[in-house]
């Protein structure tokens, strides 16, 4: 643990969002600390064009990795210069390459202590995948350049009087392949690294964890689906000889409801589109995306690259920052003694 931690700070996809929202960050860092030494990993060109693009005077200073902080309420650059020249609003694989090797050195400084959590801007993965990286997430990707068995992608949000945390079982999969990757063992081990990391990052003694069925109303009985009945309960019994407070299969048509949501620490739904959905309709803008089981504390904002916003001057001087804050702000927390 830290007691004044290192975060770093992807910047995304150049031609998204990402470079605009790193400005407003550091100019809020300017006006009000958030406690930690605040390095971002991109192209230092392009952070300064595109802050005076939206007119924000961000204090930048060159990263220095020898420096136990920046000096004042600046933020550090660790300068990744792009391959190629960038129109916002307009992906160019050219530059997928140098936005992996952002990801490369802020997950390898997490895994080896440099940093003390890593916060992630939005990357455009279809651009990835044209230029020929097998990209299709960053919970993927960490996991394997981690050697990682399992990682588990958690959505952490709502309100302080009623927090709203979603995980999900498997993440960026085309549909028709999720039933598939439904097993015994894949409920089991995402229901133990979401029970300790509630209990150890969260602080939260006893977890309460509800887990959503595959199927519509959990598979009734067996008549809409097997998955329920023949892998989600077994798993379900194999987790409570383990130790854990579970409850389900649930329905993922009710277990969202407000009054049922709040009795529970998190939910664990079984894929992509079952449970993040009623997550972002709840928190978005302030939600934060936490991925579990990794050697190092990684959070990310909650919404993709938005290159519309991104592509128009003036909207994206609108844009909202309140997911990119939260998510410093949560990775700041769960790095500090406090969040041990």
């Amino acid at each position: 643990m830290f007691s004044h931690p290192a975060i770093a700070i992807t910047v995304g996809e150049p031609a998204g969002i990402g470079p605009e929202l790193v400005a407003m960050v550091a100019a809020r860092h300017a006006q009000r600390h958030f406690r930690a030494r605040i390095i971002v990993i991109g192209d230092r060109r392009l952070l300064d064009e595109r802050a005076t693009r939206i007119g924000v005077t961000p204090r930048y200073v060159d990263y220095d990795p020898l420096a136990f902080a920046a000096p004042g309420n600046a933020i550090e650059v660790w300068d990744h210069p792009l391959a190629g020249p960038v129109v916002p609003g307009h992906p160019d694989p050219t530059n997928a390459r140098s936005v992996l090797s952002t990801l490369e050195r802020g997950c390898d400084g997490g895994a080896t202590g440099a940093f003390a959590a890593l916060v992630t801007g939005p990357v455009q993965k279809s651009t990835m995948q044209d230029a020929g990286l097998p990209f299709t997430g960053h919970t993927e990707f960490f996991a394997a350049r981690t050697h990682t068995p399992r990682v588990v992608m958690m959505l952490a949000g709502g309100s302080v009087d009623a927090p709203l945390r979603v995980a999900l079982v498997t993440t960026h999969l085309p549909l028709r392949e999720v039933p598939t990757a439904i097993t015994r063992a894949a409920v089991t081990e995402t229901i133990a690294i979401v029970q300790h990391a509630l209990a150890l990052r969260f602080a939260i003694v006893g977890p309460r964890i509800a887990v959503c069925g595959l199927n519509p109303h959990a598979g009734e009985g067996g008549h809409l689906g097997r998955e329920d009945a023949d892998v989600i309960e077994p798993a379900l019994a194999e987790a409570r000889l383990q130790g854990a407070d579970v409850t389900g299969p649930l329905p993922a048509d009710s277990v969202f409801v407000p009054e049922i949501a709040r009795r529970y620490d998190a939910i664990i739904a079984m894929y992509h589109d079952q449970g993040l959905p009623a997550f972002k309709a709840a928190s978005f803008d302030h939600g934060v995306n936490v991925t579990l089981g990794l050697p190092f504390i990684r959070t990310s904002v909650d919404h993709g690259t938005a290159l519309d916003l991104a592509g128009d001057a003036e909207r994206a001087k609108t844009a909202s920052v309140g997911s990119f804050v939260a998510a410093i702000e949560l990775a700041v927390e769960l790095a500090s003694p406090a969040g041990s």
